[in-house]
């Protein structure tokens, strides 16, 4: 990857690894956008729709509620970052979540054309594997790790925060599966995998992507 030219980073995680927080402080080390929950909190603005409840449906093998309507034409970038007021969806009760990806797909695309960024989730190792200038990072934990962050940042027990990374996981890795045809767990898949379990915290991290670039 060329950071002198626009490029695309994208980082997958597991819930409770600290992918979220070393893409963030990788974003303002290179001062590019950080997309991650904003395509969330678009619908979920829009369609009146909880993270939850999006992350549930998307995990299953059904259609998607009808409220999910009009979603699934290219919208501009500036419904991503904050929902326009003149936007108004047309009533699509055949909307799918073949159809939502397709969408997701065109917003993220249309993301990396306004310049640099950095795309967290999203299936976007998928989305820019063909991308000219692209980097795809997993960042990965131990489960015992992953718990123990979990139950700090969210304030819940062992046991419950165990159960909600493997529903999580298995949601995420459901929906990858059905539109990658691939496993998110596939190295393969990635110029660079972190292991958070072998560094002193998120910077280190990015730091380690900042080197591989370099």
């Amino acid at each position: 990857m060329n950071a002198k030219e626009p490029f695309v980073i994208t980082i997958s995680r597991e819930v409770g690894s600290g992918g979220h927080t070393v893409g963030q402080i990788l974003s303002r080390k290179l001062n590019v956008r950080y997309c991650d929950k904003a395509l969330i909190e678009a619908l979920q603005e829009q369609f009146k729709l909880t993270p939850g409840e999006i992350e549930r449906l998307k995990g299953e093998k059904k259609n998607w509620l009808a409220d999910f309507l009009q979603f699934v034409s290219p919208m501009p970038p500036a419904l991503v970052m904050g929902v326009n007021p003149s936007y108004k969806p047309v009533y699509r009760p055949e909307v799918t979540s073949d159809d939502l990806f397709k969408a997701e797909t065109e917003i993220l695309r249309e993301l990396a054309q306004e310049g640099s960024c950095i795309i967290a989730g999203r299936s976007g190792f998928f989305v820019f594997g063909q991308h000219p200038n692209h980097l795809h990072v997993l960042v990965t934990a131990s489960k015992a790790n992953r718990v123990r962050r979990v139950m700090t940042k969210q304030g819940l027990t062992e046991e419950a925060a165990a159960a909600l990374i493997e529903d999580i996981d298995t949601k995420r890795e459901n929906y990858i599966k059905r539109y990658t045809g691939t496993s998110r767990y596939d190295a393969r898949n990635y110029d660079l995998v972190i292991n958070m379990d072998q560094l002193a915290d998120e910077e280190s991290a990015a730091d380690i992507i900042l080197q591989f670039i370099r």
